[in-house]
């Protein structure tokens, strides 16, 4: 009984180490990345915000937050276009047509909006940004806690990553999700070395093409 214990605890003490590992790699390698001022952003051609739940046809706190931040950084002139990158795999949750709407109604020529119908995860989006959208060049709208892993992985796919930070006030359960983000970001770093193909690709859309916005979502 003595031996399996220790086998159990040093396997513990093992992976451990390994996420702490992890974690630290990816955001020291990703801190000088993001940014808390609009003043000192950098311009780029696409903003990407990533879904983060919504209250009905309301965006939550945290979407909120990404999206007026995103709106922000596209009337400084800092982006030019904004990918939405979120999910709607079912009827009663939709968080792009919220997502859209809210950017449309805030002033955001439509014709700048791009919608990912398949972000279901951070690696999702950015695969597909890279492989679908053929972005190579992006500012990824979040907040803080999520930024490390999302610039790392656009890094590691070959898209040229800085982050915007959308922190803005209190979140309910924020210390929590930071807490959640250790063990997303070491999945996301075997994601990134085993090449993971998201479960849903489609058509190419060229981000310097027609927008895939649709009008009758207007509302």
């Amino acid at each position: 009984m003595k031996k399996y214990f220790r086998i159990v605890l040093y396997l513990a003490i093992t992976g451990l180490i390994a996420i702490v590992s992890v974690n630290y790699y990816v955001k020291s390698s990703t801190k000088n990345k993001i940014y808390y001022s609009v003043k000192k952003f950098p311009k780029n051609d696409v903003g990407i915000i990533f879904g983060a739940g919504i209250n009905g046809n309301q965006p939550s706190k945290y979407l909120k937050d990404r999206l007026d931040a995103g709106i922000l950084l596209y009337k400084m002139k800092r982006i030019n276009k904004i990918l939405l990158s979120g999910d709607n795999g079912r009827d009663e949750y939709d968080e792009l047509t919220v997502m859209k709407n809210y950017c449309f109604n805030h002033g955001v020529d439509t014709t700048k909006i791009f919608i990912d119908y398949a972000g279901f995860d951070t690696y999702s989006t950015m695969y597909r940004a890279k492989h679908i959208f053929k972005i190579k060049k992006a500012t990824l709208i979040s907040q803080e806690y999520h930024l490390n892993r999302a610039i790392y992985i656009g890094q590691k796919l070959g898209i040229k990553s800085a982050g915007y930070s959308a922190n803005n006030g209190e979140y309910h359960g924020y210390k929590y999700v930071c807490f959640r983000e250790y063990g997303s970001i070491f999945k996301s770093f075997f994601d990134v070395l085993r090449n993971r193909e998201p479960r849903f690709l489609g058509t190419p859309i060229n981000i310097n093409g027609p927008s895939n916005y649709s009008k009758e979502d207007k509302r």
